[in-house]
């Protein structure tokens, strides 16, 4: 059952036909810090991935972790699962500042890593780790779940790529989450853990509209961030916004924020507005305020007329069968990895900006 109060732990699954065989992609899941993990392992999961082993240096977690996932075995060490030949990708959601390193040892153990987002809190973890996949050849799959994980933002891009609204020449994205603060671990409100809004929710909207509207780079124009209203928290981002324009001229803004109130049956309601040469797309991905929630609907307006769509359930996510079809083959049908660095380059600069102001 997905709890669709809690963001933080937020983990759809789906009924989809398996790319591969009980046992031919053998994954390990390690350091369970932020809840995306059980996406993450889920979605692999219903693509057919096997799920052999876990690490984490809280009991607590690893508990929880077999009681969702109860296949799975307890790896006494982290070494254990970068030494087993089995095991051809690690999922890890690690506190942010961390993923970068561990990633890098995965790379080494010529294994195959993805990472909640953000993959970086800084530039310099970002420039080593492209330099490592040159020269290990290994993936650095990222979780941009806001798309990748939620069947009306997937559908959108199929939309745009069917030419359904033309060219896009602007996407707009709402991002609220809710705080739950008591629940929130202390490096969520340290800055250097977790990087900043921006370089933090911020990647899912940069993902966002580099893949709606095709730019392969961007220039970030203005960005802000800021504590509005947690003075107790002092390392705490509540609010961010962020303007860009891509490389082919489309533009965009996001706004990301805490302050998703507590009457709201979702964890935060999040939007999108896509305007094209030929039609325009709004997502209201995780409900549609004061009728159904869950829900993830897509609204189209072309010259065919106007076309409401329920999507909930519908799409089967086809990136995670994609992702583990590309580890076999070594191809880049589920992301380009020039697309995942991007995202996650774009949304760090515009931290970078405003940490300037």
């Amino acid at each position: 059952m997905v709890d669709i109060k809690d963001g933080a732990n937020y983990a759809p699954t789906a009924k989809v036909e398996p790319v591969v065989a009980a046992g031919e992609f053998q994954f390990a899941a390690a350091f369970l810090d932020h809840g995306h993990i059980y996406g993450q392992c889920n979605g692999l999961r219903d693509a057919g991935a096997s799920l052999k082993w876990v690490f984490d240096t809280d009991a607590e977690r690893v508990a929880k972790f077999v009681q969702a996932f109860p296949e799975v075995q307890v790896a006494s060490s982290f070494e254990q699962i970068l030494q087993d030949p089995d095991i051809k990708l690690v999922a890890s959601a690690a506190i942010p500042s961390e993923r970068a390193n561990i990633g890098a040892q995965v790379l080494k153990a010529a294994k195959d890593y993805f990472t909640d987002k953000s993959p970086f809190t800084s530039m310099q973890q970002l420039q080593d780790i492209r330099e490592l996949v040159q020269v290990t050849g290994g993936k650095y799959l990222v979780y941009y779940a806001e798309r990748l994980h939620n069947d009306a933002a997937w559908r959108a891009g199929e939309l745009i790529e069917e030419g359904a609204i033309g060219r896009v020449i602007q996407v707009l994205n709402l991002a609220p989450h809710r705080l739950a603060k008591a629940t929130r671990p202390e490096w969520f409100f340290d800055k250097n853990a977790y990087g900043g809004i921006l370089t933090d929710i911020g990647s899912h909207q940069v993902e966002q509209f580099l893949t709606y509207a095709g730019c392969s780079d961007a220039a970030v124009n203005f960005a802000r961030a800021d504590n509005m209203a947690n003075p107790d928290k002092p390392g705490l981002e509540d609010f961010g916004e962020l303007s860009l324009t891509g490389d082919n001229g489309a533009s965009f803004y996001s706004r990301v924020d805490w302050f998703t109130p507590e009457g709201l049956r979702t964890w935060g309601d999040g939007r999108t507005f896509i305007v094209g040469t030929e039609g325009t797309i709004e997502l209201r991905k995780y409900l549609d305020l004061a009728r159904e929630a869950p829900a993830s609907n897509l609204l189209l307006v072309n010259a065919e007329g106007e076309h409401e769509i329920e999507l909930q359930g519908k799409t089967g996510f086809p990136f995670f069968g994609r992702l583990i079809k590309d580890c076999i083959n070594r191809t880049e049908t589920a992301m380009t990895q020039a697309h995942a660095f991007k995202a996650a380059e774009l949304s760090m600069q515009a931290q970078l900006l405003a940490d300037q102001a």
